[in-house]
């Protein structure tokens, strides 16, 4: 695949030509000097981990990448599209027609709806066998793409292989139950010698980086409870984000997805303790929660403010790349439970702080890296210095939730509507195996056999629901 130069990206230092047409675009016009030093930094990483893959900036050559990435797989897509957002509408017809400008025959159907609940996965499903699709091109943010790709196995291996190669019953063979959990399209793929069917995907939210990822969440509308597919054979094969999309996204859909960005990189820089990817995930993990910190204050202020959007969609992409090293743990985790009440960033929000305050002994290091950024921006006025144990994962967690609070979000289950109905859902998740990744992702893995889940996950949920961080365990 020839090298754009939109793949290069924007900063001046490392694209000149690039670079100066986001100045041209207001972006870094009257920018201060580290914000602009940190969106180079962010674009260079992003450019170093995805190479050719991976189209991104703010000027419309951007979006006009698709119909040459599309190329490399044929000449027929099923594009899943916002059709119903009036703000994406301009950028989907951009998308459109670069693909009739190469060639293309498509088929444009509506995106998943939120959450990606497994109805949209059956529907996107059947139209990729009807259309005999040679590419999937999802547009929209993290549940469309999630879907795309759930969608995806689906139409790429029968329900006979999935009882031959995975061990799956004849009544769950034809659905996505099989493929939660992490590696099973993988071992499909090599007991078959099938790929799934090409993803590019187009992301229009800066929040799950779903574009960028092995992950699939999706949700039983039924129960009320999302599951997750992990898997490297389920990374879209391209993808393009035009971050000036953004730029007419709703405020709420801002917020969660910045939250979101924040759990990601969090969460795995916490269980990071002693992994060889650790110091990676550390630039990674400070570089992106100072940008999304940051771009969330500024688009409160302004929600056109383009360099804001910059280092939002930066931030939540490298919070991909975070999850793409290691993995997230129980504040995601306890999300899945809460699909019914909340958007997923707001549920990752609420939870962090309080199982920040869980792993304070085991996440020293991460805990003055973070307080240290929360500080800089106005959340903890303590000082941080000579604190440690406990205490500063008590400093840590309610700079949290101060920053919480001045997005006005709430900071507690109880007020996010949650009921004890959901607590026990919560915990009744933990337990089950194709979850089980994430108690392994954790600073202190817990082990359900030995009854962690109840006697540390338990009262820590108990703590989010109340607001008292005082009645977490601190055995960890």
């Amino acid at each position: 695949m020839k090298r754009d130069i939109n793949q290069r990206s924007f900063p001046e230092k490392i694209n000149k030509k690039a670079g100066i047409r986001l100045i041209e675009n207001g972006v870094f016009e009257g920018m201060e000097p580290i914000m602009k030093e940190n969106i180079q930094r962010a674009a260079k990483i992003l450019m170093d981990w995805k190479g050719d893959s991976y189209t991104f900036g703010t000027s419309e050559d951007v979006l006009n990448k698709t119909g040459e990435y599309a190329g490399n797989f044929g000449k027929k897509a099923l594009v899943v599209a916002s059709l119903g957002k009036i703000w994406v509408k301009k950028f989907l017809e951009r998308v459109l027609n670069s693909l009739k400008s190469h060639g293309f025959e498509y088929v444009n159907i509506f995106d998943a709806k939120p959450n990606a609940p497994k109805e949209d996965v059956y529907r996107i499903a059947l139209w990729l066998s009807k259309t005999k699709s040679d590419v999937i091109v999802p547009i929209g943010g993290g549940s469309t793409i999630d879907a795309a790709k759930a969608a995806s196995i689906l139409a790429s291996y029968s329900p006979s292989e999935a009882v031959k190669e995975l061990g799956a019953n004849e009544e769950t063979a034809s659905t996505i139950e099989p493929y939660f959990g992490t590696g099973n399209v993988s071992k499909m793929r090599e007991k078959t010698s099938k790929s799934i069917i090409p993803i590019l995907a187009i992301q229009t939210a800066a929040s799950s980086a779903a574009h960028l990822t092995k992950y699939s969440n999706i949700t039983d509308p039924v129960i009320g409870q999302k599951k997750l597919i992990v898997d490297d054979a389920i990374v879209p094969t391209a993808a393009i984000f035009d971050y000036s999309i953004t730029l007419n996204s709703p405020t709420e859909l801002t917020l969660d997805g910045g939250l979101d960005g924040i759990a990601h990189c969090w969460e795995v820089f916490m269980g990071a303790t002693g992994e060889s990817y650790y110091e990676k995930v550390k630039e990674i993990a400070q570089l992106s929660i100072w940008l999304i910190i940051r771009g969330l204050q500024k688009v409160q202020k302004d929600s056109k403010d383009t360099g804001a959007r910059v280092a939002l969609g930066l931030g939540t992409d490298l919070g991909g790349y975070a999850i793409m090293l290691g993995g997230t743990s129980g504040p995601h985790l306890g999300s899945f439970s809460l699909v019914d009440v909340c958007s997923h960033g707001r549920a990752c929000s609420v939870l962090n702080p309080y199982y920040t305050v869980l792993f304070a002994e085991a996440i020293q290091e991460q805990l003055k890296s973070i307080g240290d950024i929360y500080k800089e921006a106005g959340y903890i006025k303590e000082r941080l210095e000579g604190k440690k144990g406990k205490e500063l994962g008590l400093l840590a967690a309610r700079g949290m939730i101060e920053f919480s609070k001045a997005l006005g979000f709430p900071t507690t289950l109880k007020e996010l509507g949650t009921t004890r109905k959901h607590l026990e859902r919560m915990l009744t998740a933990a337990k089950n195996p194709q979850l089980r990744m994430k108690l392994r992702n954790m600073p202190t893995p817990m082990d359900v056999e030995s009854g962690d889940v109840e006697r540390l996950m338990k009262p820590t949920i108990e703590a989010a629901y109340s607001g008292d961080l005082d009645i977490i365990v601190k055995e960890c």
